[in-house]
């Protein structure tokens, strides 16, 4: 059978469904109607002549030919990007040091990354993965550019969104019923240990510190294996383990508020300049990015 031509608009609009998860999602990315997203791939699987998405009521999941294409077209796309900016005046290069919050780094920054750099293939990307108590710091001193984090004052960085913060324990084990409260907790400096603690003691529950770990592994392990609660992130809340509350007699958390700080000594930078836009952008409506 002969195949059609494929046209990066509709691979664009394929590879925008997948990363976002929705039409609705891939709509605001690509700047068109989700009727005309929808459209477009409809166009894409009749000149393959295989369906490469089943659209369910609430996601998408790619069929094997969707997988198979998805390589492919992300190859195209970065070819595209790339042979674009060859012909741009404004082509960027050079290093960018970026720093991301271990909560933060798969659910949010991976997904923008995976936009920036095929668009700018002549940029570098050193990416540093720590708490935000430890990336502050590096972004002061100018060991890094810019760094996605937990803001740790309300007049630094720019804002992007809040993150919910929740109680986490594992059902089987009901710790949450002990007095005192055995919790995990991150190092002395962490907000999200501070945001434990304040609530606790403002709810006037005791509680004892069972485990202290500077990484998101260790907290969920110390959950996972019944040792303790712990405080955090939603996003980072594996689907195994238990969100708790008020019916757990644990009350409600601060959230942390998520900027993008950059360093003084990568003023002047256009790549720098590029990125942190293009991060504030996406992640300003972190439901449904855009490009």
């Amino acid at each position: 059978m002969a195949l059609g031509d494929l046209q990066i608009d509709w691979l664009k609009c394929f590879v925008a469904a997948v990363d976002s998860g929705s039409l609705s999602s891939a709509a605001s990315e690509v700047h068109r109607s989700q009727s005309a997203v929808s459209m477009q791939l409809k166009k894409l699987e009749a000149a393959l002549g295989k369906q490469v998405l089943i659209r369910g009521p609430r996601h998408l999941q790619l069929t094997e030919d969707g997988q198979l294409l998805l390589g492919y077209a992300r190859r195209m796309l970065a070819l595209h990007a790339e042979t674009q900016a060859a012909f741009r005046d404004d082509h960027l290069t050079g290093l960018i040091r970026l720093g991301v919050a271990e909560d933060y780094a798969a659910h949010y920054l991976t997904p923008v990354l995976k936009r920036f750099a095929p668009r700018h293939s002549g940029v570098d990307i050193e990416l540093t993965c720590e708490q935000s108590t430890a990336l502050i710091p590096r972004i002061n001193s100018g060991e890094l550019d810019l760094a996605l984090v937990s803001r740790d004052d309300s007049r630094r960085g720019a804002f992007i969104f809040q993150e919910t913060m929740v109680w986490v324990g594992a059902a089987p084990f009901e710790l949450w019923r002990r007095d005192p409260l055995p919790i995990a907790v991150y190092d002395s400096a962490s907000l999200a240990r501070r945001s434990a603690v304040e609530a606790l003691n403002k709810q006037g529950r005791r509680f004892k510190v069972v485990y202290n770990s500077s990484s998101l592994a260790g907290q969920i392990a110390a959950v996972e294996s019944g040792i303790a609660v712990a405080v955090l992130t939603k996003c980072t809340v594996p689907t195994h383990l238990q969100i708790l509350g008020p019916e757990h007699n644990l009350g409600p958390l601060e959230p942390m508020d998520v900027a993008v700080y950059r360093s003084k000594a990568s003023q002047g930078s256009r790549a720098v300049d590029s990125l942190r836009g293009f991060l504030i952008k996406n992640l300003r409506n972190h439901t449904a990015p855009t490009s």
